[in-house]
């Protein structure tokens, strides 16, 4: 039996945060979902309100800017959210004794790392939007609130909003062909996977210094293999052409290697991730597109 928890999620109606709504009728925690036209989380007045207000003891923040190549030109905004937002959620569950788990990315790596990153290697972001990012993490470690994690993960997909595999299956029933990077290699993460692991290592999370996490799903691939791999799952006829990064130039600058090593969070709370065939089964089975 759970602990019941007073659980305020940021960002709900994002892919992370629509998955915890999803999966939330199976935990008995009490949660407070909001998105930033109920709960301006970059005003520090706004979250210590709602925190006092409704008795809160756990945040998880889903909330970011995400608009990766958008960044580079809407800095402040990007700013305001992916810094100064977790600033203020620092600042205030430091000062009500409230645990935090904050979601970050790959994308505070420069990506020219020869082996998987754990969390201890050199940062280096190279766009706005992972040095936002960072900047938001350093907060966050820098005021060191006890009971908080910060989750880093890379190229989140879900049957909820825009990402990589909803584009491919759009532009596959409109297309013969479509040409897909090869040279970026990572690992995708099925949200729904991060949000049930979220879920269930709440209560395990006791620790004094706030502690960095890697998780993906397990294996490696690059863009054209995902694409590929939606496209014969989806039973979808659309040949994949592979392409460099040079030949499809972005206004943000992408990790060519952002393989994360996930031992640390699966030995710290004893868990197994899926491997990244079984999340991508499972999207597209919830998006009626595997027949």
């Amino acid at each position: 039996m759970y602990q019941v928890f007073n659980i305020l999620v940021t960002g709900a109606s994002g892919q992370l945060g629509s998955e915890i709504r999803e999966l939330s009728s199976n935990y008995e925690y009490n949660f407070f979902f909001t998105n930033r036209d109920e709960l301006d989380i970059t005003h520090e007045s706004s979250v210590s309100d709602f925190i006092k207000q409704n008795n809160i003891d756990t945040i998880i923040n889903c909330a970011a800017y995400t608009a990766v190549d958008k960044a580079e030109e809407e800095i402040q905004m990007a700013t305001k959210v992916n810094h100064y937002a977790v600033k203020n959620l620092a600042k205030t569950c430091l000062d009500n004794s409230i645990k935090l788990v904050h979601i970050s990315t790959d994308y505070v790596f420069d990506g020219k790392n020869y082996r998987p990153y754990v969390e201890t290697d050199r940062t280096n972001p190279q766009s706005v939007y992972g040095q936002t990012k960072l900047d938001g993490e350093k907060e966050l470690l820098t005021i060191n609130p006890e009971n908080s994690i910060i989750i880093r993960t890379s190229w989140v997909y879900s049957s909820f909003g825009n990402n990589f595999v909803k584009t491919m299956l759009r532009l596959a029933n409109v297309r013969d062909e479509l040409g897909v990077i090869y040279d970026q290699v990572g690992t995708p993460t099925y949200a729904r996977d991060l949000a049930q692991t979220i879920l269930d290592i709440l209560p395990k999370i006791n620790n004094r210094d706030v502690e960095i996490f890697n998780y993906s799903n397990e294996g490696v691939l690059s863009w054209y293999d995902f694409a590929k791999e939606i496209m014969k799952m989806a039973k979808l006829e659309c040949t994949i052409n592979p392409i460099e990064t040079k030949d499809y130039p972005t206004p943000a600058k992408r990790p060519h290697y952002s393989l994360l090593n996930k031992s640390k969070i699966k030995d710290y709370y004893n868990i197994k991730i899926a491997f990244w065939k079984d999340g991508l089964k499972e999207c597209l089975v919830k998006l009626g597109e595997k027949r």
